[in-house]
């Protein structure tokens, strides 16, 4: 028996502008329910949605310690085409056998991209 993660909870006070940066730079599409206060990011492709909740009073932007890891064969490609559309990322890394390269969302969470999947995918 197995669980395959659907959903990633990231709790902001900056809902819209959380939903405008992922679905600009990382093709997700806001769903939205009357009367719900979450609004869930769903994947285009193959991966997991995000729910964006309200941040509760007390907790910080930025504080829970979760980076999400978006998967891409060619990182250096990926960070050009988004700075040329506004995102920017850290320096590209290399690992052992992939790269990777880093930047936050409006909300201050960790994203990376990287290569590491298709890395290992024949192994």
């Amino acid at each position: 028996m197995f669980a395959q993660l659907g959903r990633i909870i990231i709790y902001t006070k900056k809902i819209e502008e959380v939903a405008d940066f992922y679905c600009k730079h990382f093709g997700f599409e806001e769903l939205r329910f009357e009367g719900d206060r979450i609004v869930e990011l769903v994947s285009q492709g193959s991966g997991s949605n995000i729910l964006l909740h309200p941040l509760s009073a007390g907790r910080k932007e930025g504080q829970t310690l979760v980076k999400l890891v978006f998967d891409v064969e060619d990182v250096e490609a990926f960070c050009l085409y988004s700075k040329a559309h506004g995102l920017e990322f850290g320096s590209v890394h290399d690992a052992d056998g992939y790269s990777f390269a880093n930047t936050k969302d409006p909300a201050m969470n960790s994203v990376s991209v990287s290569s590491r999947a298709f890395a290992f995918a024949n192994r």
